[in-house]
């Protein structure tokens, strides 16, 4: 097919999949399959064909079963991508701590698309020459349950609440990716990961998921999502790894909370606008600045109307000068 061409990004995304299963990240697994409907998830067994957002609510459970690994390593993988579509193919060899003496045969297929610019899985298919229960000493009903709960109309722990919500996102990755290497940058993005988790944190605030290269957050107050914007940018900026450059967004408002992630416009706003901001540039939505005091050390600029893509009309943002 004219023009498919080999992607190092999508290779780091799947080889990122593929670390948070044996070591338990059950919100990398969540944050990296889409929210849609179309989501497919096939595995080994009889029964294991699975659609929709249950299976993002199920996924960690369902890896938890896994025994714990002594042995994980990679024998194939490749990826491709064509016109915001790509697809990427594994093979491992996993030993586990049960059965130190057998090896198990592991294949791996993920189908990504581009959504709101960050790749997402869509389709999972995994197998492994026996059944789960011999695999793993485990049925693995977890999804099964949740798709069960979903047809009969269950909710999933959903409330609402205020919030102020912060999308970080990494400024030209697919070059740097190039650059550095798939296991070169995919160490770099999770120590990046790690310092943000910190930093947002000790700040009051919740890490809620990591995003290909970027992460969403929620804060209590503007306040205290300012103050952590503000020290993710020194920490970047002062870090002894590879010249790395963010972008950060925050909009404030009513959102929708479902387990451990966000829904709602709020959360799409503070995506737009994070995609607004330059390289190494805090930008915040006019509700944000309306609901903050004077925050020191923090000078807000005056305001700008700007579009944001998906919304009607012209916005008020401000920027944040941090470097004081």
């Amino acid at each position: 097919m004219s023009g498919v061409v080999a992607s190092p990004e999508l290779l780091a995304i799947a080889r990122r999949w593929i670390d948070a299963i044996p070591n338990r990240r059950p919100n990398d697994l969540r944050n990296l399959l889409t929210e849609h409907e179309y989501l497919r998830f096939v595995g080994t067994g009889e029964n294991e064909n699975w659609a929709g957002p249950s299976v993002r609510e199920g996924i960690g459970d369902f890896f938890g079963d896994i025994p714990d690994l002594i042995r994980h390593d990679e024998t194939f993988a490749e990826a491709y991508e064509h016109n915001g579509t790509g697809w990427a193919c594994m093979c491992h060899e996993l030993v586990f701590a049960p059965q130190p003496d057998r090896v198990f045969q592991i294949r791996s297929t993920l189908i990504f698309t581009l959504e709101d610019g960050a790749w997402k899985i869509v389709h999972r298919h995994g197998s492994v020459p026996i059944p789960n229960m011999d695999f793993t000493g485990a049925a693995q009903t977890a999804i099964a349950d949740l798709v069960a709960a979903a047809k009969q109309g269950f909710s999933l722990d959903q409330r609402e609440g205020f919030a102020s919500v912060m999308f970080t996102d990494i400024v030209n990755s697919s070059r740097l990716a190039s650059a550095m290497g798939d296991r070169l940058w995919s160490s770099e993005v999770a120590r990046h990961f790690k310092t943000l988790r910190e930093i947002i944190e000790a700040r009051g605030g919740q890490f809620v998921k990591s995003l290909g290269d970027g992460t969403m957050s929620s804060f209590p107050s503007p306040e205290q999502g300012l103050r952590a914007a503000q020290a993710i940018l020194r920490a970047t900026e002062a870090s002894d790894g590879p010249a790395i450059a963010l972008r950060i967004g925050i909009h404030t408002g009513e959102v929708i909370q479902t387990r451990e992630d966000f829904f709602g416009t709020v959360v799409n706003k503070a995506a737009r606008i994070a995609a607004a901001a330059g390289p190494g540039e805090i930008v915040i939505s006019g509700d944000t600045r309306d609901l903050t005091g004077a925050v020191e050390g923090v000078v807000i600029h005056p305001p700008t109307d700007i579009p944001l893509k998906g919304f009607d009309g012209l916005h008020r943002v401000h920027r944040l000068e941090w470097r004081t």
